[in-house]
């Protein structure tokens, strides 16, 4: 992608706008036309004739690249015999053609660049793979095109080593939970670098990161396994508030045996209530709280509860 967008901009450098290929075009035709008009009513010899044609070929082609135009967000190099000369632009401005020459076209909107690091070791030895996407913009034209050979691929360059020695300096965990930080160390980094080119980086952005798959199972039954742990932490909890429930609610049946009887027998009854259920309690505890009668009236309501 850098490549191509250079290739691009090279390209550029000896763009003719079409103002200036309409304004050759006409002085040709006047040139043509005078030169008929001047042959046919006041013929000339072919020297002077060939001489006239000339100037206007050589007028045309001058005028044909001596005319530029910048758009809106573009600042053009001109170098007058390879000195910097001066920035012009935006829109209309001119240059003498041979003496002067435009190398470069410097775009001052935002762009975005694309970087990555493949297989780069973290502080504890992790092989990752981290995708990012740089935010940059020139602020100084005369920078980027005098202090470096081509800024674009520089800047590449300069954002995807930046990219690898954060990396190497940050612990898997910290990758993957402070991207926001490590965000905020390549912004710094790269701005650092690019600075004294004439580039300004205003973010950096992780857009991935990807590790080992053996590692990132690992990582998952790690996590399971948290989980687990904390849900039997929360049922000891529980558990514990359970016990202290049960043991202020028997302070309430200390010296209160008849509500601890009826308390017995209200519990063993819902037990019963229960279609097929069994409830084994000792020989005791059944002439102490008269549980003959109280099947009976289970078993009858049953009765009655299936007949209607």
């Amino acid at each position: 992608m850098v490549k191509k967008e250079v290739q691009t901009v090279r390209a550029n450098q000896y763009r003719i706008p079409a103002l200036a290929i309409l304004v050759a075009v006409s002085v040709y035709g006047i040139g043509g036309a005078l030169a008929y008009l001047v042959d046919r009513f006041t013929p000339l010899p072919d020297e002077i004739a060939a001489g006239v044609a000339s100037v206007f070929v050589l007028v045309g082609t001058f005028l044909l690249y001596g005319i530029k135009i910048a758009n809106q967000w573009e600042k053009a190099i001109v170098l007058r015999f390879g000195r910097f000369q001066k920035l012009a632009g935006p829109g209309l401005f001119w240059v003498t053609p041979i003496i002067e020459s435009i190398p470069n076209w410097i775009d001052h909107r935002v762009m975005v660049t694309p970087f990555s690091a493949e297989k780069t070791l973290t502080k504890d030895t992790v092989p990752v793979d981290v995708d990012a996407v740089l935010f940059w913009m020139v602020w100084d034209a005369e920078k980027a095109a005098l202090e470096v050979e081509d800024y674009r691929t520089a800047i590449a360059w300069a954002a995807q080593t930046a990219l690898r020695e954060v990396i190497g300096q940050m612990y898997l965990a910290d990758i993957l939970v402070g991207r926001a930080k490590m965000d905020a160390d390549l912004q710094r980094i790269i701005d650092e670098r690019t600075t004294p080119w004439g580039v300004t980086v205003q973010s950096v952005e992780i857009r991935d990161i990807v590790i080992p798959q053996d590692l990132e199972d690992a990582m998952s039954r790690q996590a399971q396994a948290e989980r687990e742990r904390q849900a039997r932490v929360i049922l000891g909890e529980s558990e514990k508030q359970i016990a202290a429930s049960f043991a202020e609610a028997s302070q309430a049946y200390i010296n209160n045996p008849t509500a601890l009887h009826l308390r017995a027998m209200n519990m063993l009854f819902e037990g019963l209530k229960e279609k097929g259920a069994l409830v084994i309690v000792p020989s005791s505890a059944v002439d102490t709280m008269n549980l003959g009668g109280l099947s009976g009236l289970v078993s009858l309501a049953k009765d009655q509860q299936s007949e209607a």
